[in-house]
């Protein structure tokens, strides 16, 4: 019994023999004017959105309390303070020595303000 014969494949690519040259970019000159920046980007300057009133903060509490667990927090300053509490007690504390910080902190308040009061 003779086994049938093969079909052809369609894809058959024939195998150089040796070494071939890459095809040469054709030398042309691109249509139109040469772009800075894509489509739909303004070329000039605009002034910064975001440009706030001078303001930025300088001292942050965060308050961690998740339902069931002791509470914690953490009060820092820009001046260099740094303090922590856990329990309830002491992080209502922390929250009322924090707010006492904004009269005292040296960067919220400057010196000549100080000496005038």
């Amino acid at each position: 019994m003779s086994t049938p014969p093969r079909p052809l494949l369609k894809s058959i690519t024939t195998t150089p023999t040796g070494p071939q040259d890459a095809p040469h970019p054709v030398d042309t000159t691109a249509a139109g004017e040469p772009k800075g920046v894509a489509e739909g980007v303004p070329t000039a300057v605009l002034p910064d959105p975001q440009a706030g009133d001078g303001r930025y903060p300088v001292a942050w509490l965060r308050i961690t309390a998740p339902r069931g667990a002791t509470p914690t927090a953490t009060s820092t300053c820009l001046c260099g303070r740094d303090r922590s509490a856990i329990g309830r007690a002491r992080v209502l504390a922390l929250i009322a020595d924090h707010e006492a910080h904004r009269d005292l902190c040296p960067l919220r308040t400057p010196q000549e303000e100080r000496a005038a009061a």
